[in-house]
């Protein structure tokens, strides 16, 4: 019967080909590819009809298995002078294997790679693009590179175990049902993915009940195995750097890059992360990065008018794929540098309806305030300021864990604009109006001082510009565990009743002007809510705490010379 329903599904997706498709194309929608390890891969390939010269081939590799999809990205190319391929993961579509994940990119891709030279009509040249899990698969092809593999262009591309299923070693829920999406048949099961009702509830019912993280999937009713089996490996470790490059493995990635992501996209942390990473590890990378008020996917096409709420600069809307193709022309036939890369960091500034362009995330800003979290209380506020305070002092905040008809830590930028936060939870640092236009042009960091009455805890700040006319507008967030500040592949745990110095770095990337009269608001809070793991500070796996760890409530008197580093541009 699966074998009969996966011919029909084939059978009806094929009617995606026309008569008029076959005049202007060489198509093959059901290409099988037998690795040499094993492996049986589909894919599909487009040729322009009447090239009689071998070309390079432009490569997406493709979870979420659409036969129209990837026609329609594989005529694209061949519309401008590639050859198309989309390439799906192994047990996807027409393959036999069983779909794992993740877990087999950094061979199978580099073995796609490989079936493509040994056609007649390559030129032994191979450019890859694509976002999210395609942005992924290109930078696991780069673990073990092939000469053949001459550029990748990832957008919004994930890490998996920086980002998600976990962010900075918190596991979060947004894509609790993702596994579910991608393994459930041979190309997606979107009905289980828009069912947002019964992921909403879950996520509420599970916090609720206070049931350790590890049995949310006995909440829902349905296994989860691919959760249960990425909550094994709470800290960065082996497990997870196979997947992709890892520190020196950048160093031998010597082919050009070109990044696309956005201010809002969830996965920015995991595309910054790889740029980061090669600039860190390879000092003559050839990364470029595009950034804009994008969310997700968003940057996946060059963004929208209006984002959560925000009307995005005119300027700030470009096509993605029309870059992408213009880079691939560049790189592979000596054309212009797409007229948007004027250097390697090219960013839009938000409000201003303009491009900058600098060499490297560090010369985005010009200046870097140093704000101190001072303990001196100012109505609903205590004072963000530019002056280390001349003695120490404290400001506590207890947040009891048992409580579950309040939540902490209120971070997610939905709307980007709001007209008044909750004061409920969290500690609001205030700086004084600016005395004229600056722009916050970066990636914020900082350095929290506490004592606490646990072993652990799980931290967020949020970054928000308030308006002369009192609106607040969120421009970015950090969310984190405190036992991983120092290295997210190793635990180490808080002393209770000693003095702690937490710091964090992996925020989100962002860029805005902000007019005279505005002020910077830090709020720095607790994450507990239902939308990830809730960490009691028992010290143990956190997956594994429940209610019953809550007893005590967690205390933290946060010390008055704290700080964050916020990059402007004066």
């Amino acid at each position: 019967m699966a074998l009969l329903c996966l011919t029909l599904a084939t059978y009806c997706h094929a009617q995606q080909v026309t008569a008029e498709d076959n005049k202007r194309y060489i198509i093959e929608d059901s290409v099988i590819i037998k690795t040499k390890y094993g492996a049986t891969l589909s894919a599909v390939v487009v040729r322009k009809r009447g090239i009689r010269k071998p070309q390079p081939a432009a490569l997406l590799f493709f979870i979420y298995s659409n036969l129209e999809r990837s026609l329609t990205e594989a005529k694209y190319a061949a519309d401008h002078g590639y050859v198309g391929i989309v390439a799906d993961t192994r047990g996807k579509r027409l393959s036999p294997d069983l779909i794992e994940p993740y877990e087999h990119e950094t061979q199978d891709v580099n073995a796609v790679i490989d079936w493509i030279t040994q056609q007649p009509w390559s030129d032994g040249r191979v450019g890859m693009y694509g976002g999210s899990y395609s942005g992924y698969a290109q930078w696991a092809a780069t673990k073990h590179l092939s000469k053949a593999l001459k550029t990748i262009v990832p957008y919004v591309a994930a890490i998996p175990g920086q980002g998600l299923p976990m962010e900075n070693n918190v596991f979060l829920n947004a894509n609790y049902q993702w596994a579910f999406y991608i393994t459930n048949n041979k190309y997606t099961d979107d009905s289980v993915n828009n069912d947002k009702k019964r992921w909403r509830e879950l996520n509420f019912k599970w916090y609720e009940s206070g049931a350790a993280y590890r049995k949310i999937d006995s909440i829902d009713g349905t296994p989860n195995p691919w959760l249960q089996k990425w909550l094994k490996h709470p800290s960065y470790d082996k497990y997870w750097q196979d997947k992709v490059p890892y520190k020196t493995d950048f160093s031998k990635i010597n082919i050009p890059v070109l990044t696309i992501t956005g201010y809002y996209d969830d996965g920015q942390i995991s595309a910054m992360q790889y740029l980061l990473d090669h600039y860190r590890f390879n000092s003559k990378a050839d990364h470029y990065l595009i950034i804009g008020p994008y969310d997700h996917f968003g940057a996946q096409k060059g963004g929208v008018p209006v984002l959560r709420g925000y009307q995005v600069d005119s300027v700030a809307l470009i096509n993605t794929k029309e870059v992408t193709f213009k880079w691939f022309d560049y790189i592979f036939k000596h054309g212009k540098r797409p007229e948007l890369l004027k250097d390697k960091i090219n960013f839009e500034v938000m409000g201003a309806n303009r491009w900058k362009h600098v060499p490297s995330v560090q010369t985005m800003h010009n200046k870097t305030l140093k704000l101190y979290l001072t303990n001196i209380r100012t109505d609903s506020n205590y004072v963000l300021s530019m002056d280390k305070p001349s003695k120490n002092g404290l400001v506590y905040q207890e947040v009891n864990f048992a409580d579950r008809q309040s939540s902490n830590n209120d971070y997610y930028p939905f709307p980007l604009n709001k007209s008044q936060l909750d004061h409920d939870t969290g500690i609001f640092y205030l700086t004084q109006p600016f005395d004229k236009s600056i722009e916050v042009n970066g990636l914020f960091n900082g350095e929290l001082k506490a004592i606490i009455n646990k072993k652990d805890m799980d931290i967020g700040v949020t970054l928000y510009e308030v308006k002369p006319d009192g609106q607040y507008f969120e421009l970015s967030y950090f969310v984190g565990r405190a036992s991983y500040a120092k290295d997210p592949t190793k635990r180490k745990l808080l002393h209770p009743g000693k003095l702690e110095t937490i710091t964090f770095n992996k925020s989100r990337l962002t860029s805005k002007r902000l007019d005279k009269g505005s002020q910077l608001l830090v709020v720095l809070d607790i994450d507990k809510n239902p939308f990830a793991q809730i960490n009691y500070g028992t010290g143990k796996d956190v997956s594994d705490e429940t209610i019953r760890d809550a007893a005590e409530p967690l205390k933290i008197w946060w010390r008055n010379d704290g700080f964050v580093n916020i990059p402007v541009w004066e």
